[in-house]
C-alpha cells in the first residue's frame, strides 16, 4: 500500500490501512519538517482518531481545548458567545494545536506501528495494472503496491493525473497569516480559558486564543482581490501590514502582532471545487487532495482524518473505492460549502458590516435555541 503524503491525511490513512490489516508506506515529498501555525482539530475528528484505537488526548498533548467563541466586532462590542463544537458524550472538546505538533505526534504514532515514512518522495506519476500500480518520483525511484493513496495535498499530483482537464484550487479573496506572541502584550486581554476570540475588523477580521503558557496564538484575514505573490512582502512589510489594518479598532489584534516576532504567511486561501474523479482502479484521493475546504470552516483537519479512517473501514470491510465515496463525497461537498459561506461574511463592508452587528446577536439565538446547528458536522461519527 503506498501513501503520497505524509501530511495529516496521508499519515492517518496509514494508521488506518495499517489498522485494516494492509502494510501501508509512506512518501513524503519535504525533507524536513513542515511550520505553519495552528489549527482546530474538532469533536467530530478526535473521535474519528479514537476509532483507530488511538487515544486523542495523546494525539494532541500538545495543544489545548477550546471549547466556547466568542465574536466581537471591530469596535469591541460582544455579539455572541457559542460553543465551538461538543463536548462528545465523553466529554472530548475542540482542541487547538500548533501545525507541526499535530504532524509529529501522527508520525510517531506511525512509526510505533513500524510504518515506514520516506522523505524526498515528490510523486510525479504512477501506472495501474491488473495487479497493483507503480508509482514514481522526482528524484527517479519508483514503489509498487496494490494500491496508491493520494493525500498529496491542495495541489495534488495525484488529483490532477486522475483529473486531467480537472479543476484547479479556487482562491477565496482572503489572504490568511498566524503567528504566537513571544513576548507580553501590551492591552488586557480575555484570559479565560479555552475561549477562542473571533472580531469582525474594519478591514481585516482576526481571531485569537491565549494558550496555558500565557502565549498568543492568533490568526488574521484580510480581504484581498488578487491572491498574493511569492516574495510580494517581506516579513517585516507583512507584520506592519497587519498592524496597519487594524489601527483604529478597538481590539488587541495589532498589539497582538507587536509581540509578535514574526508575523506567519501570508497565504492565499484556497479550496476546491468539485473534483469529478475521487478514485481510479487502483489510485484513490483523501484530504486535500479530494476536497480542500476553507479554513472558515475549521473542519480541515477534521474532514481529513474522517476520510483516512472511512477508507481503512471500508477497504478493511472487503469494499471498494467507490463505496468509500460514497460514504464521503456528499458530506464533504457540503462542508466546502459551509467553509466558503463562513469566508465571504468576513469581509463585509460598512453597510453590510452595520447590518451583521445588528443581526448576528438574534440570527445566533435563533439558530441554537434548539442546540447546535453545526451539530451535521459535530455529531458525524466515521
Amino acid at each position: 500500500m503506498l501513501i503520497a503524503g505524509g501530511g495529516i491525511a496521508g499519515t492517518v490513512a496509514a494508521l488506518a490501512l495499517e489498522r485494516a490489516g494492509w502494510q501501508p508506506r509512506v512518501y513524503e515529498a519535504r525533507l524536513g519538517e513542515e511550520g505553519g501555525a495552528w489549527l482546530t482539530v474538532a469533536v467530530n475528528g478526535l473521535a474519528a482518531l479514537r476509532a483507530l484505537g488511538e487515544d486523542p488526548s495523546e494525539i494532541v498533548t500538545a495543544g489545548f481545548a477550546t471549547p466556547s467563541l466568542t465574536m466581537v466586532n471591530g469596535k469591541g462590542r460582544r455579539l455572541a458567545v457559542l460553543p465551538l463544537g461538543g463536548p462528545a458524550p465523553d466529554g472530548t472538546v475542540t482542541t487547538t494545536i500548533k501545525r507541526i505538533d499535530l504532524y509529529a505526534a501522527l508520525r510517531t504514532a506511525a512509526e510505533k506501528r513500524g510504518i515506514p515514512i520516506e522523505r524526498g518522495k515528490r510523486l510525479t506519476g504512477f501506472e495501474e495494472r491488473p495487479d497493483g500500480v507503480t508509482a514514481t518520483f522526482a528524484d527517479g525511484s519508483d514503489a509498487r503496491g496494490d494500491l496508491l493513496v493520494g493525500a498529496d495535498g491542495l495541489r495534488s499530483r495525484t488529483r490532477e493525473l486522475l483529473n486531467p482537464a480537472g479543476p484547479a484550487p479556487r482562491y477565496l479573496g482572503l489572504l490568511n497569516a498566524g503567528g504566537f506572541t513571544d513576548r507580553p502584550v501590551d492591552v488586557p486581554l480575555d484570559r479565560t480559558p479555552g475561549m477562542v476570540h473571533m472580531a469582525f475588523g474594519r478591514r481585516a477580521f482576526f481571531g485569537w486564543a491565549v494558550a496555558p503558557d500565557d502565549s498568543v496564538w492568533w490568526f488574521a484575514n484580510p480581504g484581498r482581490k488578487q491572491p498574493v505573490r511569492p516574495g510580494e512582502f517581506t516579513p517585516q512589510q507583512w507584520r506592519a501590514h497587519l498592524i496597519g489594518l487594524f489601527e483604529g479598532d478597538n481590539l488587541p489584534a495589532a498589539a497582538i502582532i507587536r509581540a509578535t516576532g514574526e508575523a506567519l504567511g501570508p497565504w492565499n486561501t484556497d479550496d476546491l471545487p468539485r473534483v469529478p474523479v475521487w478514485h481510479g482502479e487502483r489510485v484513490v484521493l483523501v484530504g486535500d487532495a479530494a476536497h480542500a475546504v476553507s479554513p472558515s470552516s475549521g473542519q480541515g483537519a477534521s474532514m481529513a482524518i474522517e476520510d483516512a479512517v472511512t477508507l481503512g473501514r471500508c477497504l478493511g470491510e472487503g469494499g471498494t473505492l467507490a463505496d468509500y465515496e460514497r460514504r464521503r463525497r456528499a458530506r464533504v461537498e457540503r462542508v466546502v460549502a459551509y467553509g466558503k459561506r463562513n469566508g465571504s461574511g468576513k469581509t463585509a463592508g460598512p453597510v453590510g458590516a452595520a447590518i451583521r452587528d445588528a443581526m448576528f446577536p438574534v440570527v445566533m439565538k435563533l439558530l441554537y435555541r434548539n442546540g447546535d446547528p453545526q451539530a451535521w458536522i459535530h455529531d458525524h461519527r466515521p
